[in-house]
């Protein structure tokens, strides 16, 4: 994995210290930040799925069919998100 170093504002370098030590999800920072920076990509990821579904034409779609697309969706987001 790479090694960088990142500058945090002080505030910035607390909250993640507390997160670690009183939280206790995360041994230490690093993998805070790694965890971090997944869930933005995941969330960006699916803010930019709303603009294809816009353009598709769902009026005229069944149920079935507009679940059926949103779920091909979703399969298309998570096989994205492990490359």
């Amino acid at each position: 994995m790479p090694l960088e170093s990142i500058s945090l504002t002080e505030q910035n370098d607390l909250w993640l210290q507390n997160q670690v030590e009183y939280i206790g999800d995360y041994a230490n920072k690093s993998e805070l930040v790694n965890d971090l920076i997944r869930r933005a990509r995941r969330a960006e990821g699916i803010n930019k799925k709303p603009s294809r579904i816009d353009s598709c034409d769902c009026n005229e779609q069944s149920p079935q069919e507009i679940l059926d697309e949103f779920k091909l969706l979703l399969l298309e987001i998570n096989t994205s998100q492990v490359n």
